[in-house]
């Protein structure tokens, strides 16, 4: 993220929940390279876990881009390569193993959200919260054809089932959405553990209310108490007002 102006500060969590026994899901905070991941894996005992850290693990050599197509373009090979090692490990397991991805790479004053599956990326600008990704599911094709209601996506037998993952097949499909930072800017990336219990209105209170780290704990904690039926993974990136900088600061990004 060199030469953006604003700082920013940025945290992650991830639990296995309270009834899974493993933690499939990964994620990644790389404030040196404009770089935040989550990632939920899937594919049965382990594998799921393989793969969500495989993508993580590539993603992770990125390194310092020059410009930013230069950064999504690493991301990009990063992503290909990922995708290509968890076809290796299906095809040796002689199983299906895959991943959700949900991404936020900044630089030079920009950012863009990519990803595939149903883990989200969410903004909150001007103490409004909207969700930039659109999740990549049976059941969100279906309220798009307007075959159900948002009522009955709620309930929908089929609502968890996914449409893209990294690793599912030898073409990945990968959406995105890009704009400028503005000052005050919240990112929240997450795995569908997260949305299954809070909405999206807590998820914006809990966001603008306390620093990155903070806001992420009580997320983890509310989820915890609602039951956690699923592993959670959550990352927040929230943008400063940019007074007397001139580079972020990596130390007051955590992970």
């Amino acid at each position: 993220m060199n030469n953006v102006a604003l700082p920013f500060e940025s945290f992650g969590v991830s639990h296995r929940g309270c009834v899974r026994e493993l933690n499939e899901d990964s994620y990644l905070v790389e404030p040196e390279t404009g770089l935040w991941v989550v990632a939920d894996g899937m594919g049965g005992h382990d594998a799921g876990e393989v793969a969500s850290a495989s993508i993580v693990d590539h993603l992770a050599t990125i390194g310092i881009a020059s410009s930013a197509p230069d950064l999504r373009a690493r991301f990009e090979d990063r992503l290909s390569r990922a995708n290509a090692e968890i076809r290796r490990i299906s095809e040796s397991r002689g199983v299906t193993i895959g991943s959700t991805v949900a991404a936020l790479l900044a630089m030079d004053g920009r950012f863009a959200c990519l990803w595939a599956g149903d883990s989200r990326v969410y903004l909150i600008r001007n103490a409004s919260i909207s969700q930039i990704s659109k999740d990549h599911t049976e059941v969100q094709e279906l309220l798009d054809r307007g075959m159900i209601s948002a009522a009955e996506a709620l309930t929908w037998p089929r609502r968890n089932v996914i449409t893209h993952a990294v690793g599912v097949s030898d073409e990945i499909v990968v959406d995105f959405q890009q704009g400028e930072i503005m000052p005050g800017d919240i990112f929240v990336l997450s795995t569908d553990g997260l949305t299954a219990h809070v909405t999206d209105a807590e998820i914006e209170a809990a966001a603008v209310s306390a620093t990155p780290q903070a806001a992420c704990e009580n997320l983890l904690q509310t989820v915890l108490a609602r039951g956690g039926t699923d592993n959670v993974t959550i990352v927040l990136v929230k943008i400063g007002d940019g007074r007397s900088w001139t580079h972020p600061d990596p130390s007051r990004a955590e992970g």
